[in-house]
This record gives C-alpha cells, structure tokens and sequence, in this order.
C-alpha cells in the first residue's frame, strides 16, 4: 500500500474528494483503487511530481497517472511506457523514459499542439548527444542533462534563463545547449533562475535575479549569461532548490568523527518568510536552527514561497508562505523560521531515507518511495560498496582509484581475463562518475545508462545468468536470508552471497529443502570451528586466521565435497587448507 501525506490546496476538492479546498494539517492521500493493488508492488509510488495546474504519479512499473487541476475527469494515464522520472511546471510537464528519451508538452515547448507529448531527444542537433540522463523543470522552462554531461534547456527565455546569448528571444522550442561538464542542474517549478553544477563542485547561474536569488550578492532584474557563483559555503553542494523569489541550498560535510553532517542555506528575498531567517540575503548564508543540530538533513523541497525539510529522524521541518496551509501546521500564517509539524504516523520508520517530499506551488507531499531496484540489487549494491570485499583497482581519466569486485567481474565478463582487460581499459578513458555507472550496471544487471551500456555491450556477458540465478535460488523475495540449521541454533548467510558462490563454485549451498523454506540442514554436524572458517570464507575467499587448521577440520569440510563441489573452486578451498594446514 501506498503512503501519501497531503496538505495546502485541494484543487477546488478535487484531488482529494470529500475534503475542503484547503488541508491546513497532514492527512493521508489515497488513489480510489489503492485497496485492490495494496500487495502489487507494481502499483507502488516511485515519484510525485506536482505543478501549478497538474500532479503526477509515477509508479515502481513504469507508468504514471496524471490530475489536472482545471479538467472534471477522473484522473488519466499518460500514455508513455517505461517512464523513469516525471516533472511538471507552470503549465508544462516532461516525461524521462528508461531509454533515455525525454518527451515533454505545454504551451512553452509546443505552442501549436501544448497537449501533445513531443520527442525533445529528437530535435538535440548532435545525434551524439540524444540520450538523457536527467530533467529538471523551470516555472516555464525544461533543463536536461544528456549522458555526455551537457545541459539543454527549451521553452521560455524571458528571464535570460536559458542562457543563449539572446534576450531578445523570449521562447526556444528547440534545445539549446547551455553548457558542457555540468554534473547537475538546479531550478524549481516557480522558478525563473537555474543553477548549473560542474564536475569540480563549481557553481554557475542565470535567469531572473531580482531579489537576489541568484546567489550573487547583487540584484539584477536578469543574470543574462551564466556567471559563478562565489564565495560558497565550503563542503559539497548535495542539492539547491528554487523558489519564485528565493533559493535553498544543502551542502555536506564531515564532522569531528568523520561523519557526514549538512546543513541548509538561502538567499533572496524573505518577504514571504522563505529564507528561514528575518533578512535579506544576496548570497547564501545558513539557516540555523535548534531543529537541524542532532539530526540529519535527509531531502529538501520548495515551492513557489515555502520549504519542506525531511529529517533522519522522521522530522518534517516547514517555513515560509501558508496562505493556502501548504505548511500543514494547522492554520494560514506564514512562518519565519522553521518549525516541526505533527505528522500521522509513519509506518515505515525503518526504512526512513525511502520517504521523500514534494512542494507543489501551493501544497505538499511526504510519500514512501522504495527503491526501484530489487531487495536482492538493492543488497548487491550496498555489499559492493564494502571496501573489505574490493580486490581489483581501476583508475579513471582524472586520476581516481576506484574499487570493483573480481567475483561478479570475472562472472559477468565471462570469467575471461581479457574482457576484464578490455573493461579496464575501457574505464581508463571514463570519468569517476562514469565508472561507477559502469560498475553499478554490472553488478545490478540494469541498465542504468543506455550510452554507457552500449559501449560495454561487447564486454558485458549478456545472457542474464543472474537474473537466472535469481529465479532459481531466491526464492522467497520477502527473505533475504538463507536460514542454516544446526545444533538447535539457526544462523543466517545473505542470499546474495550465496547467489553469486553458487554460481561461480558451481553448485554451492544449492541443497536448499524441497518445501522451499531457505533452510539448508547439512552442516548439523560441523564443529563450530568448521562452520566459522566455512563461513569466513565464503565471504571472504580467505582463511580465517585465527582459526587454527586442523585434520579434523578438514575431514569435516571433506564429508560434504558431494553436494558442495568445492573441490571445483578456483582456489580450491581444500587446497587453500591443506597449505595452511601444511605450514
């Protein structure tokens, strides 16, 4: 089931029947047909995007539906496939598909038809350059990341907001290329100024800066080109967040003990309280509060003039403009500094970094959003961050050491040293950001960049030999653990483990029981010894050194060679003994 929480204006109660225009407290959000999908996590939220005159949902399969504030129909499903991520504005919405096609409408992108999706990959004039990576919304403008790291932008320019050398034109419906190197774009759906982030964390901005939202310590009714941004509080910038007339920034840093600690600031105009203090500010200064001092800043989001904060501890911080409750503290006044608001209670505090918020212009969300990866990718991905299970070093173009894992290499690549070869020399010509892709699309089998994964094309073993793996051996998608039973005590191994030796040492802890319970009952009889260098090395590939090797223990691990077949494992485990046990 889903877990929406609403408040701010209803849409004339249309978005929410049965409640009054205005939802000045949080309350639950619920499709009409949530009780029928409620075990389909097909169905579940992935992303809720919500602008000045629609909101869209966009679901875990792919699909998305859309509420349009001025139409009496139920809600209608747009008709894309395999979406990725949805954004809306003013009166534009686009699309981002799997494949990495973007598709947007509106009257700011297609003035003869601003009903109808158009193709916006197709009109980028380099064809090198049409798969895109990511989209972020303007108040009236669309930016996009392609998967060369280029910025685009279309739609209105009447703020200088596009940057394209002609403020005279006031709408682009063709891509213009902003600029190149940039690693995120930054921009709100009731803004008219975007910020662009480069590969060495140098911020650059334009568009409308008349209440110094910009971030430039000066006011100008335009930034016509974009210009740097100085003087940055020193950390690194994680997200900013656009507003009409203001712009909140989260940056990271490490604290005393290295652990990572962030903090928010702002800059423009505190009219409507947005800045989260009582003064001006022309460039960022910090939002300081007794709220954000023993937690953690998990997501920021902006509206038109108010700001939603989600903490690590479940706390959703709100200030600034409330004439239509969008602050959900139960009245309409606005709200200088950042307050906590009373929420229904969560049911999912265990997985808390899955909540997310979404300001409309003139309302709010908190939403549970799993991840779209599997429980099995989603624990591939967290193991293979581990540094203790790194065993190959690769180093990219700028100079980076990065860490992968020769197990899932050497599967993936067909276990052929070559290809390995091949892919470290294909990563010597690739960026940090780039490799990690690359890394991430090989561990998790997913396309995560279509560019990226049509170059290693030649490289990647593609006959899905883990999917396969997956269906055979996880076999309960709600248990992550294989239970082993012995001695009237149960111990627990990650299935990912297991899924990865059981196909590479052939045949490995693949006597699950017929009744399909994940119980494996053949090492009842090990010695506790056994069991924990057994254990030791299936994790490690290594010999537990403070175990001391004995020929009782390795009489025991030989009783069961029949159904481990571990005497095919390169290195052999037993040899590995024997010349432990030898010197």
């Amino acid at each position: 089931m889903n877990e929406i929480i609403f408040f701010g204006r209803n849409s004339n109660a249309k978005l929410i029947k049965n409640e009054p225009d205005l939802i000045t407290k949080p309350i639950q959000f619920k499709f009409e047909n949530e009780n029928e999908n409620e075990n389909e996590n097909e169905n579940q939220i992935k992303q809720i995007s919500t602008g000045y005159f629609s909101i869209i949902f966009l679901f875990k399969n792919g699909k998305a539906i859309e509420y349009e504030k001025n139409s009496n129909q139920n809600p209608s499903k747009i008709q894309i496939e395999n979406i990725q991520k949805v954004t809306v504005g003013n009166s534009n919405e686009a699309i981002l598909t799997i494949e990495g096609n973007l598709f947007a409408k509106g009257g700011d992108i297609n003035s003869e038809n601003p009903k109808e999706f158009i193709n916006i990959s197709s009109l980028i004039e380099d064809t090198n350059d049409r798969i895109i990576e990511d989209i972020v919304f303007g108040r009236h403008s669309v930016y996009f990341l392609t998967s060369n790291q280029n910025a685009y932008g279309i739609g209105s320019n009447e703020f200088a907001q596009l940057d394209f050398g002609s403020i005279t034109l006031k709408r682009t419906q063709k891509p213009i290329l902003m600029m190149k190197n940039v690693s995120k774009i930054f921009s709100g759906i009731s803004a008219d100024h975007v910020f662009l982030l480069n590969s060495n964390q140098e911020l650059f901005g334009c568009g409308y800066n008349f209440y110094g939202q910009v971030g430039l310590n000066k006011l100008d009714t335009k930034i016509e080109k974009l210009t740097q941004i100085q003087n940055i509080p020193k950390g690194k910038i994680i997200d900013i967040k656009c507003g009409f007339n203001h712009s909140i920034m989260l940056i990271e840093n490490e604290d005393e003990n290295e652990n990572p600690k962030r903090k928010l600031y702002s800059c423009g105009d505190h009219l409507w309280n947005g800045l989260g203090k009582n003064e001006n500010t022309r460039g960022f200064t910090e939002i300081k509060s007794s709220l954000f001092e023993n937690d953690n800043i998990l997501e920021i989001s902006v509206g038109q003039r108010h700001n939603l904060v989600f903490t690590s501890n479940g706390k959703l911080i709100v200030f600034g403009n409330n004439d239509y409750g969008q602050l959900g503290n139960g009245d309409k006044e606005k709200q200088l500094i950042p307050i906590q608001i009373e929420l229904p209670k969560l049911r999912f505090n265990e997985n808390i970094s899955n909540y997310h918020v979404s300001c409309g212009a003139f309302n709010s969300f908190l939403y549970y959003s799993p991840s779209s990866l599997s429980n099995l990718e989603e624990d591939l991905i967290k193991l293979f961050k581990r540094k203790e299970f790194c065993d190959i070093s690769f180093k990219t173009r700028n100079g980076e050491i990065i860490k992968a894992h020769k197990l899932i290499l050497k599967y993936r690549l067909n276990q052929n040293q070559n290809e390995i070869e091949k892919l470290q020399e294909l990563i010597s010509k690739k960026s940090i950001k780039e490799s990690n892709q690359i890394f991430e699309m090989i561990y998790s089998n997913r396309i995560i960049n279509p560019k990226l994964y049509f170059e290693i094309k030649e490289i990647i073993n593609s006959n899905e030999k883990i999917e396969e793996t997956m269906k055979r051996i996880y076999l309960n998608e709600n248990e992550k653990d294989f239970i082993i039973e012995r001695k009237e005590k149960q111990y627990k191994f990650p299935k990912l483990i297991l899924i990865m030796r059981s196909e590479l040492y052939r045949g490995m802890f693949l006597s699950v029981t017929e009744d399909k319970s994940n119980k494996v009952t053949d090492y009842s009889e090990l010695s506790n010894k056994s069991f924990q260098l057994l254990e030791y090395w299936i994790y490690s590939n290594q010999i537990k050194e403070e175990i001391k090797i004995t020929k009782e223990i390795i009489d025991e691990l030989e009783t069961g060679i029949d159904y481990f077949q571990l005497n095919q494992t390169n290195p052999n485990l037993f040899d590995l003994l024997i010349n432990k046990f030898n010197n």
